[in-house]
């Protein structure tokens, strides 16, 4: 991939039509939250979705995990709905359970962490909201 913060419409689709199981991270429970709802689209369009927050035990009758180690299954994207501070630790955990791909949703940024899982060999979308850009590409 390219910069991940200007990521080009190329790259883009192949990550989006390739990948099958997403891993939202800081999926809530509430269905006014936009990670709530866009994990909902993206359950709907297809994806296996794995919630992950260590507050919630079930969302929608699926567990939710703790952490990407306790998914048990391979992990195509880390859809991140966390705070940018946050992202360095997830890029760890990333990197650590194999992960192909993080993306951070709009205004979740951290360079230096996504140049690191970039380093490692992660496909890196940076502030970007996966469903505005699914839709727009006609995944």
């Amino acid at each position: 991939m390219t910069n991940p913060l200007v990521p080009n419409d190329i790259d883009l689709h192949d990550l989006l039509s390739t990948a099958q199981t997403i891993a939202v991270v800081g999926h809530s429970d509430n269905p006014g939250r936009t990670s709530y709802q866009i994990a909902g689209y993206l359950r709907a369009v297809g994806y296996t979705i794995y919630p992950v927050n260590p507050t919630v035990s079930v969302i929608d009758g699926q567990p939710s995990y703790p952490s990407l180690a306790a998914v048990a299954a391979p992990i195509d994207i880390v859809n991140v709905f966390r705070r940018s501070e946050f992202v360095d630790g997830i890029v760890t955990e990333a990197i650590a359970v194999g992960a192909k791909a993080i993306w951070t949703q709009l205004g979740v940024i951290d360079e230096a962490a996504l140049q690191r899982a970039q380093d490692t060999g992660l496909h890196v979308v940076m502030n970007r909201c996966i469903k505005v850009e699914h839709v727009r590409l006609g995944v």
